[in-house]
């Protein structure tokens, strides 16, 4: 079993900035791709922001200089900060990782059960 645990969300205004946290724990053998999600309500699920196991990183069109992706191997935690945070950035976000349990068990994508931000004056 594996276990992702989100932190972070919250009020803001607009402009100002947060961080959210997903720290993956559990049967872990490896973590290769960890991404960031997010939903509005009345709208799909869509991606954020994802960073490869060697550190590659993309980002949704919507936030690209605004958000940062990164990840620490040896914690299992991949982080967002936000910045510049617009109202229309609120929703409930969610991480992802995709986990190998053990060297002969291919990977398959865990998720949190997410944070919401919310970006209001």
């Amino acid at each position: 079993q594996v276990q992702l645990v989100e932190s972070g969300g919250g009020l803001v205004q607009p402009g100002g900035s947060l961080r959210l946290s997903c720290a993956a724990s559990g049967s872990i053998f490896k973590i290769y791709a960890m991404g960031w999600y997010r939903q509005a309500p009345g709208k799909q699920r869509e991606l954020v922001a994802a960073i490869t196991g060697g550190g590659a990183k993309n980002y949704a069109d919507s936030v690209k200089g605004r958000f940062t992706i990164s990840r620490d191997n040896a914690k299992n935690t991949t982080y967002l900060q936000m910045n510049s945070l617009k109202s229309e950035d609120t929703a409930v976000y969610y991480c992802q990782a995709h986990v190998a349990t053990a060297p002969w068990n291919p990977a398959f994508g865990s998720w949190g059960q997410g944070t919401q931000v919310i970006v209001s004056s």
